[in-house]
């Protein structure tokens, strides 16, 4: 009991920066405080050797899962604890070691960091945990960040993420002097993070600006097999990032089903996808895990989702390129829908 009530005292600390931080005028530079702190060892889920095949993570020296956890999904909703706690347990037990999740997912009352911080309480060592900020400045960013680790039951987060990059405008805000580059920065340097990555849906190009702009050691992209028919990350995104040693993390990889047959059209409300897809789980996943990524991120809505998708991580086989081109033609019919998170005015 004593030693708990340490840690937390230490984490506490760990923390203090951040208010003082915010509370900064004109982004002065936090003084005062000790430099250098070190989080702990790397995590390691005992299982996941066993559950399905590893990559690494880029240069950040941890080997990762081929499936991951995406903290959205029946992970987000509200008032959904024992689901949402269900999933994350079995995605732990089923030797997922990396779960991301994001200061916006869940809407205000950011369930999802909620759910996800229940069962950090008790294996946080088990998980890569990856959050982002979607504040574009310093002083946000820095209140972004304390709330994250107070939810999510921790005192460090292992991958703390730039949050759906779309224009370049954004990047001009973050890389201000007062931007949210200087938060990551600062917290990096406290040890309250330990790596720093950027996300995007959109457009290639302004992510290409930004990983050029800054030695980011993840990035994480949405691709899947419609991809090439339009702003494709592929063709010249992807590359880049393989090129610069990132950790490459896919999302979107069914479309949140709208990639697959099963979809089924709500009667209204969702005219970006209006028919079923014209590929299978496995396809989609297959694809994507072809490609040169680290792993893919994937939202569940049930403890028998997380089961099944371990299951085909776990059989995965590389696709020929002649099998990849298969699916591309495949997913030409829906590409509006597979991509729907993409601007196509």
């Amino acid at each position: 009991m004593g030693e708990n009530r340490r840690a937390e005292r230490e984490g506490l600390d760990r923390r203090g920066f951040l208010t003082v931080g915010a509370a900064a005028v004109g982004g002065a530079a936090v003084t005062g405080l000790a430099r250098g702190a070190v989080p702990p060892p790397l995590p390691s889920n005992p299982a996941t050797p066993r559950a399905m095949p590893m990559r690494n993570l880029g240069r950040t020296g941890y080997s990762v899962g081929l499936f991951s956890l995406g903290g959205q999904a029946a992970v987000e909703k509200p008032a959904n604890e024992e689901t949402a706690v269900a999933i994350v347990e079995k995605a732990l037990d089923l030797g997922v070691n990396y779960i991301d999740t994001a200061a916006r997912y869940g809407g205000d009352a950011r369930w999802s960091q909620k759910y996800i911080g229940q069962v950090m309480k008790r294996r946080r060592s088990e998980t890569f945990l990856a959050s982002k900020t979607h504040d574009r400045t310093r002083d946000g960013s820095l209140r972004l960040l304390e709330e994250s680790l107070t939810l999510l039951n921790t005192d460090h987060l292992d991958l703390w993420q730039l949050h759906n990059i779309t224009k370049t405008q954004d990047l001009d805000q973050i890389f201000a002097p007062t931007g949210a580059i200087k938060a990551m920065e600062e917290a990096r340097e406290q040890g309250l993070v330990r790596f720093l990555g950027i996300t995007g849906h959109a457009d290639p190009d302004v992510l290409i600006d930004g990983i050029q702009r800054f030695p980011f050691d993840t990035i994480l992209l949405a691709l899947n097999a419609a991809d090439r028919h339009h702003l494709s990350f592929i063709d010249k995104l992807l590359p880049l990032a393989v090129e610069k040693e990132m950790g490459i993390i896919g999302m979107k990889i069914p479309a949140r089903g709208r990639l697959l047959t099963s979809w089924a059209p709500p009667a209204t409300g969702d005219l970006a996808a209006t028919v079923p897809g014209t590929l299978d789980m496995q396809q989609a996943l297959r694809y994507v895990l072809t490609l040169p990524v680290s792993t893919v991120i994937i939202g569940c809505d049930s403890p028998a989702q997380v089961e099944e998708n371990g299951r085909l991580a776990r059989s995965f086989n590389p696709l020929s390129p002649a099998q990849l081109a298969t699916l591309e033609e495949r997913a030409r019919p829906v590409q509006k829908q597979a991509l729907f998170f993409r601007p196509w005015a």
